[in-house]
């Protein structure tokens, strides 16, 4: 049941916040500002310093209904079991790895790996991905979706990098179910954590905006 309550909290409003910060204490922050923009799932990369803590930390603030907390850069099964121990609710690797996945659905915990071409698709559909990440979104753009969503209407797919308020709409009428965004989120904020708030605004309301048409 959470497992399905943690896709809710990422197909629902279809945002995906990726946090990268030098610190966990500047990860928690962009995460206060995320969840005051209305995001409702939080992506905590293992390139953040004690990201096993910071997940920790966030998992404590926020309850499951309320937010979804995940590990994001999680190469191997060793780590996404610290980061479930650490109680991560969703896993997203660059690729996807069978051993990996296997773990994830062994705790029922949703498991979103990268893929750049059809055959990486079609490998993490085979291991049991959730959702499927478009990574790098940038270098693939909208084209690589429509072209996937050919063959492979049935994959759940969220690109990641390339995304922001103006094309947001764009992908999501290509055809993703989410959206992962973190440079657009944080590029260019000092100590003004409000314009994360505001920005993570205009991206959900490009998505439901998109959603309706």
């Amino acid at each position: 049941m959470v497992k399905l309550e943690t896709l809710h909290k990422i197909v629902g409003p279809g945002l995906v916040a990726v946090i990268r910060a030098p610190s966990a204490e500047m990860a928690a922050r962009i995460a206060q500002a995320c969840v005051e923009g209305g995001i409702e799932a939080l992506e905590v990369t293992f390139t953040v310093p004690n990201a096993t803590a910071a997940i920790a930390e966030l998992t404590k603030r926020y309850a499951p209904a309320q937010v979804a907390i995940g590990a994001g850069t999680v190469l191997d099964p060793e780590t996404a079991r610290a980061a479930i121990l650490a109680g991560a609710q969703f896993v997203v690797s660059p690729a996807s790895d069978a051993a990996t996945a296997r773990l994830c659905r062994r705790y029922q915990v949703a498991y979103l790996p990268g893929a750049g071409t059809a055959g990486e698709v079609i490998r993490a559909l085979e291991d049991g991905a959730d959702i499927v990440k478009v990574f790098p979104g940038e270098v693939l753009g909208l084209a690589f979706v429509k072209a996937i969503r050919g063959p492979l209407p049935q994959a759940p797919l969220m690109p990641t990098g390339g995304v922001s308020a103006e094309t947001a709409g764009q992908w999501i009428r290509a055809g993703c179910v989410a959206l992962g965004v973190g440079g657009e989120l944080t590029k260019g904020v000092s100590d003004d954590y409000d314009v994360i708030s505001t920005r993570a605004r205009a991206l959900l309301a490009a998505i439901r905006k998109a959603r309706e048409a």
